[in-house]
């Protein structure tokens, strides 16, 4: 059975993926530089939220796993996989050297024998820059595929073995390879070519992040007004299918939608309006929120406002690029004393604590634990989960 190294192992990408292959009886080397994440695995922790991900742990762990940071194991490995997604900088440009410094970090342990996957999402041409560097490196067409990962937070193990997989390579031999390496863990299996594969992964999280605009646009303009968005928003929906699928409000962070959409947006000139118009109603839905709050208290100054949910999405732990952390920041700058509280963070407010001594409270990320919290003070909840 193949060999494979999956470099950025230890994370929210590589963390399932390794699972999943290991479980399914592939060689598989978890490599990363967190040496925190790398002793809890091998201690048997999970270090982050991912339903299934214990069971296959104690399963497979030292068996067919098994995570290091010796970079060495590369240079024995069937299959190289990189997990290295491209940010974007303070213009929301897409910082492409990210990935080539991670690439450049391993080619001295990279051979044309292998096959190489690009995982996570990259901005469009970086597959062909990196084919025509290995190509240089190795004297030799390289077997290069991407094959990027379409997963839900918290669900990766269910959704690498049930979605389709998308599978682009940039010469056959690459293809046959990484199809058949896939076909392994799920049933379906999708080709494009890579430029086309790229743009399908920013195109779907844009898509996203496209749908929370609309709805958080809808959301701000009627409650601006004084009237009740959710009594409109259920008159709309109820029993008519047409509306079965409108997205409902909410705070659309998390690492991916925001950068995937500026992404995009650079590939095509700085001409997407509609995701620049998204990211201005996305990312100014906290200072809306923190607004209405100001609203019923006249004002912020040296009140104590509790955020409920610090976390990017509910019920996870994965804080990255969470706006709560916006609104706290501008709760903040009116001067209030912000008490976040979240239950899966251990450094935050207990629950109880904060809704006795707050003043008032902001709902930030409708966490299971919030939804049958009887609230006796003022407070904002876009989400609609205490009406």
């Amino acid at each position: 059975m193949k060999k494979i190294c999956i470099i950025g192992g230890c994370g929210h990408v590589g963390l399932p993926l390794g699972l999943v292959l290991s479980d399914v009886g592939f060689d598989v080397t978890l490599l990363d530089i967190n040496k925190d994440s790398i002793n809890k695995i091998n201690n048997g922790i999970v270090p982050f939220q991912e339903e299934g991900a214990e069971e296959l742990l104690n399963k497979n762990l030292n068996k067919t796993l098994f995570v290091t940071d010796n970079s060495d194991v590369v240079k024995d490995q069937d299959v190289v996989v990189f997990i290295t997604g491209t940010p974007v900088d303070e213009h929301h440009n897409p910082k492409i050297h990210e990935v080539m410094n991670v690439l450049d970090k391993y080619i001295h342990l990279l051979h044309k024998e292998q096959l190489i996957i690009l995982r996570s999402t990259i901005y469009p041409g970086t597959t062909e820059i990196i084919e025509q560097k290995l190509q240089k490196c190795f004297n030799a067409q390289p077997k290069l595929a991407f094959c990027p990962e379409r997963i839900l937070q918290g669900k990766g193990i269910e959704e690498i073995r049930n979605l389709p997989q998308i599978v682009s390579a940039v010469n056959d031999n690459a293809r046959s390879e990484a199809e058949n390496l896939f076909s392994k863990v799920t049933s379906k299996i999708v080709h494009l070519k890579p430029i086309e594969a790229e743009l399908s992964k920013l195109m779907l999280n844009t898509w996203r992040y496209l749908e929370f605009a609309i709805a958080n646009q809808f959301y701000m303009m009627v409650e601006d007004k004084g009237l009740d968005f959710y009594k409109i928003y259920n008159a709309m929906s109820e029993d008519y299918p047409r509306a079965k699928n409108y997205c409902r409000p909410g705070l659309a962070a998390g690492p991916c939608l925001f950068k995937d959409t500026m992404q995009l947006s650079a590939f095509y000139r700085n001409q997407f309006f509609l995701g620049q118009s998204a990211m201005l109603v996305n990312e100014g839905l906290p200072n809306f929120l923190v607004g209405q709050l100001e609203k019923k208290l006249g004002s912020l100054k040296n009140k104590k406002v509790a955020i409920l949910g610090m976390t990017f999405k509910a019920n996870n732990d994965d804080i990255r690029e969470s706006l709560s952390f916006k609104i706290k920041k501008e709760l903040e700058f009116k001067l209030a004393e912000v008490l976040p509280s979240d239950p899966y963070l251990k450094d935050s407010y207990k629950l109880e604590d904060v809704l006795s001594d707050c003043d008032a409270l902001i709902l930030g990320v409708p966490h299971k634990e919030y939804l049958d919290l009887k609230i006796d003070k003022p407070y904002v909840d876009c989400w609609n989960i205490w009406k």
